[in-house]
């Protein structure tokens, strides 16, 4: 009996000492600007199909916006960060072939786990690679987080824009495995 071939498929693991999550959102007063640390992050798809899995996980207590009280707001209001400690990107797809040289881009689409409710979430992802198996891999995207179900922390005098935009500069690992059945 011949076995069929099992699929090759490409595996990043982000480095989350190298991996930068920023944020900012506007205001009536001025734009506020600040970080998320990344817990951990592996995506695995094959390059044939697109299919994919893994998880982004981003520690969302450790929000900063460098604003004490607005980081409390923040914490206990919008994220309840106590209560919904991760926000996980679960990818589902991959379109796009990553160049062996030079930059590529690429569509990842799955659920953006916020506030303990799943949300379809596609970004384009420009990879780039790096010395041996590492790549770079930059992204930008917006939550609308109070279509999401969020709090905007806003009040009569202090208008919020509804949707924060999130910048992303990844290192990761690359690697090919074998898919599992």
């Amino acid at each position: 009996m011949v076995r069929p071939a099992r699929a090759q498929e490409t595996v990043v693991r982000l480095d989350p000492a190298q991996t930068n999550v920023e944020f900012s959102v506007g205001s009536t007063l001025h734009a506020v600007h600040g970080t998320f640390k990344l817990r951990s992050g592996e995506v695995r798809f094959d390059p044939a199909s697109g299919k994919a899995s893994g998880a982004i996980v981003v520690d969302a207590a450790s929000g900063d916006s460098e604003n004490e009280s607005r980081n409390k707001k923040m914490h206990e209001k919008v994220l309840e960060s106590q209560k919904f400690g991760e926000v996980v990107f679960t990818p589902n797809q991959v379109r796009g072939k990553m160049a062996a040289h030079g930059s590529s881009e690429m569509e990842v689409s799955g659920a953006f786990r916020l506030h303990g409710q799943d949300h379809d979430l596609t970004m384009t992802v420009k990879v780039e690679p790096r010395g041996g198996n590492q790549i770079q891999a930059i992204t930008h995207f917006g939550v609308p987080y109070v279509k999401w179900g969020l709090k905007n922390p806003g009040n009569f005098l202090l208008k919020v824009d509804d949707t924060v935009e999130v910048e992303v500069h990844a290192t990761g690992q690359l690697t090919a495995a074998t898919a599992q059945n």
